[in-house]
């Protein structure tokens, strides 16, 4: 079976998302689909994979919903299944800034296409500012994005304030996987007055399968949140594996270094490891 993995969200007032997680789940699980949608007063976020069908049923019916309608997603197609069982999940935020006052159905930063990105990160005015967390800015960046240097989405806000100035950087462009943290990101900066704001249509998923890899201004693997762990520029899953114990990407340089043991450490997390830490993480190895 070919799985096809559809990544997709949308800001939408959401009136009663607790009937619609019970929905979702019920329809999903009848599909034979198996990801992640996160439900929320402020809209939806999902991964999901499954067979061409499954995937069309549940996109018809999220299209048709009254208060949803239409939203473009991106797709990509792996051989093995990207994730374990199919959960839906009522969230505060489906994407975790902690400002309550970004909304981003009010106002977002202007889309840029996939084909035009190249030449607005290639202008000196524009600092470019890459979206996602540490670990993924280290596996593969755009040429010329600033790390932020972020552990979590919800210290963004404290290095915009710390480093950004309006007067100084009037002309911003950011970045992520998939669009999504750019919509609050870009909505938080018009908040703060910044003049002209950017952000990457269909986020780095979408870059990479438009633009030409001869073309391409994209340096290194994509981080995704699911058992592909990496995607390169074919979209295709790379040869690195997620640290169970720390949730980082590894290598196979990391893979074959003496910290690293399958389930338990990896040599970004290896230094922190407690017993209590280890006899944790052996008993969930023993329960898989």
């Amino acid at each position: 079976m070919v799985w096809v993995v559809a990544t997709f969200y949308k800001f939408v007032p959401l009136s009663k998302p607790e009937a619609l997680r019970v929905e979702l789940l019920e329809n999903c699980l009848g599909w034979g689909l198996r990801g992640t949608i996160l439900l929320a007063s402020e809209g939806l976020n999902g991964t999901v994979a499954g067979d061409r069908p499954a995937i069309d049923a549940l996109l018809t019916g999220l299209h048709s919903h009254p208060e949803i309608g239409p939203f473009p997603h991106q797709e990509a197609t792996t051989a093995a299944p990207p994730f374990e069982r199919m959960k839906v999940k009522l969230k505060r935020e489906i994407v975790t800034l902690g400002r309550p006052d970004v909304n981003p159905a009010h106002r977002v930063g202007t889309y840029v296409e996939p084909h035009d990105w190249n030449q607005v990160i290639a202008d000196p005015e524009v600092v470019v500012i890459d979206a996602r967390n540490s670990f993924e800015v280290e596996l593969g960046t755009f040429k010329g994005a600033v790390n932020p240097q972020t552990r979590s989405f919800r210290e963004l806000p404290g290095y915009v304030d710390a480093h950004l100035d309006p007067a100084k950087h009037p002309k911003v462009a950011m970045f992520c996987t998939g669009g999504i943290r750019c919509e609050k990101a870009t909505a938080y900066l018009l908040g703060q007055g910044f003049g002209q704001v950017y952000h990457l249509k269909g986020g780095i998923l979408n870059y990479l399968k438009t633009v030409p890899a001869d073309a391409s201004l994209w340096q290194g693997d994509c981080f995704v949140f699911d058992e592909r762990v990496a995607l390169d520029h074919q979209l295709n899953p790379t040869d690195h594996n997620l640290c169970l114990g720390c949730g980082h990407p590894v290598s196979p340089a990391d893979q074959a270094a003496p910290e690293y043991e399958a389930g338990i450490s990896c040599p970004h997390c290896y230094a922190e490891l407690t017993p209590e830490k280890r006899s944790r993480l052996e008993a969930r190895q023993n329960h898989r």
